[in-house]
């Protein structure tokens, strides 16, 4: 399993558009995120900074599949209104790296 985390930002004075649209997202969007492997995506936003943590079976495979879909293609074409850098699918987007986790376990 891929634990992604991301980093967006969104446009000036688009603060509380993001969060109303995200209150509920489309339910055919839902199930392809699923479909494509998602188990979790979690945002969480300081201002305008929104963090992102994924889980998904693979990360590269589930941007793959969503690419071309429609309701991805729509909703993505929804979030360029809203983000400074819009995300068209076209890299290999790897997300931020990790540097340092909590050990399991006690010392």
């Amino acid at each position: 399993m891929d634990v992604i985390a991301l980093h967006t930002v969104l446009r000036a004075g688009r603060e509380q558009d993001y969060d109303r649209i995200h209150a509920q997202i489309p339910a055919a969007l839902d199930g392809a995120l699923r479909e494509a492997g998602v188990r979790s995506w979690r945002i969480f936003r300081d201002g305008r900074d929104l963090f992102h943590l994924v889980e998904c079976d693979d990360y590269a495979a589930m941007r793959a599949a969503l690419r071309d879909l429609p309701v991805n293609v729509e909703w993505q074409a929804q979030m360029a209104e809203l983000l400074d850098v819009q995300d068209d699918y076209s890299g290999q987007d790897r997300g931020i790296p990790m540097v340092w986790q909590l050990p399991e376990g006690a010392p």
